[in-house]
Formats: C-alpha cells, structure tokens, sequence
C-alpha cells in the first residue's frame, strides 16, 4: 500500500533540478536585455496576462511576453512576471470574474429550494446546522477549487491529471456530471421562457379554469381544473401535457420542444466566443436576478399578512437541530448551491491572474450565496405570507356567510354543533329542523405550510400569489425573467466545466472553440428532447434526483483526498501563500484533511441509508383527484439510474487502474506555468517553518515529508522552472 501512495506522489510530482544553476539566471539577464520595456502604467486586473496588460479584449489570446517584475501606479506594487502565460484566455476585469462566479454559483436552488427546506426544518433553527455546514464543507471545498484551478492553470480533467495521472478520472467525473445535469438544467430554463410569453396575454392564462366544450356547443368548466386550481392545471396539462405515470409517455409537448431549441440557441449564442461572451452577458444575468428581488422584496412586506409569512419562515423549532435528517438537508443545500464538484469554478479560476486572491474571492462569492438564498426567503415567504392570509380570509368569510344562511344570526353559542347532526333553527317564530353542512376549517398556520420547493413552488405556489396582485402581468414577467436569468447564468458555468475540460484534453486540437461549443449545445438539445413529452417531467425528476446528488458528493470527497492525500497540505499551503501573499491558516488544512471529507461521507452514507429506509419514488399527476400522489420507480428507471450513477463516478477508479496497468487515458504532460519565485519575490515569502502544530495534525516533518503511513515528499525549490 505504502509503495502504491508512494507511487501516485511520484508520478504527481515534477522532475526538478537539484542544483542551482548560474545558468538560469544568466538566462533572466538575457531575457531583460532582450526585451524593450512597454512602459505600461496600468495597474489593473490580470496583470500578470499580457491580455490584461497591453488589450483589454479578453478574447485576445496571451503571447509570451517578458517584462519587469515590480512596477507601480501612486506607489502600490504590481505583480508583472518576467515571462508571462502563453495561449489561455483570461477575464478582462475582476468583477467580471466576480459577477460570473456569482451568477454561477447563485441559482435556482437559492429562490426555490432554501426558502421550503428553512420553513420544513425548524425555520431560524434551521440557521445553525446551514452555517456549520457552511463553514465546514462549503467555503473549505468551494476555496480550494478556486486556488487549484488558479494554481495548475487548466479545466477539471488537466488540473487533476496534473496533481496525479491516477486521479484523472476526477476531472472527467466533473465533466460527465456537468454534461448530465445541463441537459435537464435547461428543461427548467425553457419551462420559465414558456411561462415568460404566456404572461404577456392581456389575461394570465392560470388565473382561471378553462371551459370544456361539448360537441352540441354547451360547455362546462374544466372538471380537472375544479378539482384542482387553475394553477394546477395550466402547470400539469397545459405546460407539461402530463401522463398518468413514467411508462405511458403520450404525445410529444412540441411547445416544450420549441422553448427548449430557444433555450440552447440562446445558451450558444452567449457562450460563442467562451469567456469574452459569456462574461459581457454576466453583467445581465447576475446582476438582475438581485434587482427583481430588490423590487419583490419592497413589493412583498407592503402586502397584507407578509408579517405572518416571514415570521413563519424564521421561528425557530429548537428540537429540530437534534434531527440527523435536519443536518443531511442542511449540507446538501450548501454542496449544491455553491455548484461544487462540477468542474466550473476550477475553470473559471484558471482563467484568473496567477496572483490573485482566491481566499478572498471564496469567502466573498460564498457568503454572497448564502445571504441571497436568505434575502430569497424573506422575499417568498412575505407573498407566500399574502397568499395564505387571503386564502385564510376567504375561507371565513364562507364559513360565516354559511353560518348565517342556516341560523339566520340567531346562533350565539361558542361551540358549533357537529356536522351531520340535526339541529333545531328558529325562523320567522317556526322552529325548523336542518342537517349541520360540514364548515371548511380555516386555519392561517396551515396555509402557510403550504408552501413547495423546486417547480411547485415556480410555477403553482407562487404564480397563485402573483394573480392575486394587481397588474399580475407586469409581476409575472419580472418574476419568470429573473427565474431565467437565474439558471442561464449558471448554465454557462456547467458548460464551462466541460468545454474546458476537452479543451485541455485536446482531444480536437484544430477545432475552433465555437465549433466545439456549438457541437456540445446541438448534442445536449437533441437529447434534452426527451423531456419534452408527457413522461417528460417525470424523466426530468430522476435526472434531477440522481444525476448530480451521489456522484458530486463522491467527486468532492476525492477532490479533498487528491489535495491532502496526495499532492499534499504543505505544498498546496505554499501555492496559495505564493499566490495570495498569506498562508493559510490551521483551520482550513484541518477542513480539507479532516472535516469536509468525513462531511461529504456523513451526507453520502446518511442519504443512503434515507434511502433504504423509505424508497425512492416521485409523484404521478392524478387527474381524477386533480393531487400527486407518490409511485415507485419502474425497473427501467431503475436501471437508468444506476447507469447515471455509474457512469460519473466509475471513471475516478478506472482511469486509477488503467494507469497501474500502463494504459494512458488523458496524454497531458504540459506543466502548468507557475513563475514560483517571482511571486516569493515579490511577496517577500521566506521557506515556510514547520511548526509544532503541523507535526502534531498532519504529520509534516522538517524535511518536507508529510502524512502517516504513506508520507510523500515533495521540494519547492527551482519550480519556477515552468515559467519558461
């Protein structure tokens, strides 16, 4: 075992020269006599990238280029490596970079899942399992992705070979989980776009049941729709045309087919040119999500009962902390809305100067995520507040109006008679016998439970609110708008991922990046088709159940072993110290040796046995009873299943065993450019001591040697070897 580790260290690790050579530094001097000064006097972002520092075109491709290592504008430093990066694209700005990762990583889940898992699990209890988890596995995975990327300079599948061979299998995991999840990502994309155009009509299409007609000309209202909602109805028959179950598909939804071909063309279109489109469209799509949720916020707590909605979302159930099942939700909602494991926030980062802050860009983009998703709650609850508090008043004022029909105001008791039971009414001097009707039980605290997660609460919960606003069109657009640019924007993050990563494989080397861009949206649009039909939804539940939950956790797990384990704590502590200028702290190499792994285990055994425990199923449309009502998977989704599954996580232990075996799958032997000892220069960083501490935690020795029964040693002298 211990020569096996070893083995995996040794290919991880670069052939470097023992000696120091005079021969190098003749080369500098060479170098600097060679190459003019441009005079640059920016000092702005990327400027290490020649793209950053003489065009501000981020689709301008670096050329290698020597210059001067430190200059200054009023006096502060700036980091300008003697020989800069070849052939990568890079961000044109720092806030370009920020707003993408943002708009990556806030989604969806953010509107419409953490609002109903806060509500479900114990309200401003639930608070406290969310920010541990946080602090334990979010921010600790989502900051070394962003200083890995930055650091080896490639997508998922080339930062992964590169820190071992063994671990490719890694990268391409991402990938194929990326490819996954944005073929049914973009289903929910096209569902807001139809709901966009339909909210346009002079009359919302959901605010009211349709007529059935009959062939004599008579006609009647919907009985599916009655025994629903008109909401209901739009969203089940006249959205997804749903079948009664999985096997009986139905006739194909072309309305669905058409919004989805929209869906890509536009996906395509802002991803055309990689980073220098997506990232001008990102000063949209991140950026307005926040602005509707500014205006629904203020348009919220003005409603009547918003008070009760929001205090129902945040009192805290304090038993509800001591529930396994409380904490489970908590990290899955933290691992997927920060889109950890996906092999996006590795590319975006390596598109970023090597001396940028990625600490600061983690903390930053992740605590962003987390109060959005707050801010997002607040804002749903207040109208799922107003909707509740109608519907509670509603259903007294029928109830009193029944009341006073049958005593006739004559009744002044306080308990009310059972129903079905006679009882005596006086009218006009008579005494009259009648049955008690059976009274609707209103109760607001009801009403406010309610609420749904994920499309239920898009497209059912919250489209009910919206009818009851006045000028309900206006608010319908900027709400399926805002759902739009949500998704799309971390769509293009998900893309990303895989671009990149078969970029850096260059497994078609002479194939321009548009081509390759457009080759993948055409693939995924053909094949997303097969949501587009009465099993549609259903198909899109499984996806979303299974495509991504147990293969990212697994990724992610090995992302912390391949960094702790293998390239090793102290030299990924040097890179970050290089890059940013601090060291990181104790906390964080005890998170990504320790904690966050054994987290990403909890969640994944915890879910597996949830899973044994009540089954696995999803919820048939029963258009009798106008309700869902749960049925268990089929065999052949079953089978899907496991294939979906396998077929993402199988790859990080095979590509392992087809390099024992000799047998190369990823032939990327580029070392990433890293100018090591400019960056120590220009920070001022001296060779790390090894303290007490380190000894004792992660069992870092004086020599460099690090670990327990299979140590790896690594130097960090001469790497800037790579700069040429």
């Amino acid at each position: 075992m211990a020569n096996i580790a070893h083995l995996v260290r040794r290919q991880s690790s670069r052939d470097l020269n023992p000696q120091r050579s005079l021969d190098r530094l003749e080369l500098r001097e060479m170098r600097g006599r060679l190459v003019v000064e441009n005079g640059n006097k920016g000092g702005s972002y990327g400027a290490t990238n020649a793209a950053f520092v003489e065009d501000f075109s981020p689709i301008n491709k670096i050329k290698s280029t020597c210059s001067s290592k430190r200059n200054s504008t009023d006096g502060k430093a700036i980091f300008k490596p003697e020989c800069a990066e070849d052939e990568r694209e890079s961000w044109d700005s720092k806030l370009t970079f920020l707003l993408a990762t943002i708009g990556y990583a806030v989604g969806l889940g953010n509107v419409w899942r953490f609002p109903y898992l806060a509500q479900k699990n114990g309200g401003g209890a639930f608070l406290i399992p969310y920010f541990v988890m946080l602090a334990i596995e979010g921010i600790p995975i989502f900051y070394l992705e962003l200083a890995i990327g930055q650091r080896l300079r490639k997508g998922a599948i080339g930062v992964w070979n590169q820190v071992s061979p063994f671990l490719a299998g890694i990268g391409i995991s991402s990938a194929v989980v990326s490819f996954n999840v944005a073929l049914y990502y973009n289903t929910i994309i096209a569902w807001c776009l139809f709901y966009f155009v339909q909210s346009f009509q002079s009359e919302l299409p959901w605010s009211n049941c349709p007529n059935a007609y009959f062939p004599n000309g008579s006609y009647t209202v919907e009985p599916e729709c009655e025994v629903s909602s008109p909401t209901q109805y739009f969203w089940y028959r006249t959205t997804l045309m749903i079948s009664e179950d999985v096997n009986t598909p139905q006739s194909f939804n072309w309305k669905i087919a058409i919004a989805l071909l929209v869906a890509w063309i536009l996906v395509y279109l802002c991803m055309i040119k990689g980073i220098a489109s997506s990232g001008k469209v990102v000063y949209v799509t991140a950026t307005f999500p926040y602005l509707v949720l500014i205006i629904f916020f203020f348009r919220g707590i003005t409603l009547k009962g918003a008070g009760d909605g929001i205090k129902h979302l945040f009192t805290p159930t304090w038993h509800t902390i001591l529930d396994p099942v409380v904490w489970l939700e908590a990290g899955t909602q933290i691992f997927f809305s920060l889109g950890l494991a996906f092999g996006g926030l590795i590319a975006f980062s390596s598109y970023n100067p090597v001396n940028n802050n990625c600490y600061r860009d983690a903390i930053m983009v992740s605590l962003t995520n987390c109060f959005t998703s707050m801010f997002a709650g607040i804002v749903v609850f207040s109208i799922i507040g107003f909707k509740a508090t109608m519907t509670f008043e509603r259903c007294l004022d029928h109830r009193n109006v029944t009341l006073t029909q049958l005593f006739e105001g004559s009744y002044y008791g306080n308990k009310l008679p059972e129903a079905g039971s006679l009882i005596n009414v006086s009218s006009n001097g008579e005494v009259i016998r009648k049955i008690m009707p059976e009274l609707p039980i209103c109760d607001l605290e009801q009403e406010l439970d309610k609420s749904a997660s994920g499309t239920g609460l898009a497209f059912i919960i919250f489209t009910e609110a919206i009818n009851q606003f006045p000028g309900a069109q206006f608010w319908s657009v900027l709400f399926f708008l805002m759902l739009f640019t949500l998704g799309i924007d971390s769509q293009f993050g998900t893309l990303e991922g895989v671009v990149t990563s078969v970029v850096d494989m260059k497994l078609f080397p002479n194939l321009p990046k548009e081509i390759l861009t457009g080759t993948l949206c055409t693939i995924c649009c053909l094949i997303s088709m097969a949501f587009a039909h009465g099993a549609g939804s259903y198909i899109f539940v499984l996806f979303d159940s299974f495509c991504g939950n147990y293969p990212l956790l697994i990724i992610a797990f090995f992302e912390c072993i391949g960094v702790a384990y293998v390239y090793g704590l102290r030299r990924f502590a040097d890179d970050i110290e290089m890059m940013t200028g601090n060291r990181p702290g104790l906390y964080w190499l005890i998170c990504w040796k320790y904690l966050s792994p054994l987290a990403m285990l909890s969640i994944l055994v915890a879910s597996f046995i949830e899973i044994a425990v009540d089954g696995t199923g999803y919820a048939a449309w029963v258009a009798s009873k106008g309700e869902t009502e749960r049925l268990p998977w089929p065999l052949w989704a079953i089978l899907l299943i496991t294939v979906l599954v396998l077929a993402s996580v199988l790859w990080i232990p095979g590509v392992a065993i087809a390099r024992l075996l000799g047998i190369v799958v990823i032939d990327d032997n580029e070392k990433a450019w890293f100018p090591a000892n400019d960056l120590k220069d220009f920070h001022g960083i001296m060779p790390h001591e090894v303290t007490a501490a380190e000894t004792l935690l992660f069992c870092i020795r004086a020599d460099g040697s690090e670990g327990l029964c299979c140590p790896t040693i690594h130097s960090y002298d001469d790497e800037d070897d790579e700069e040429t």
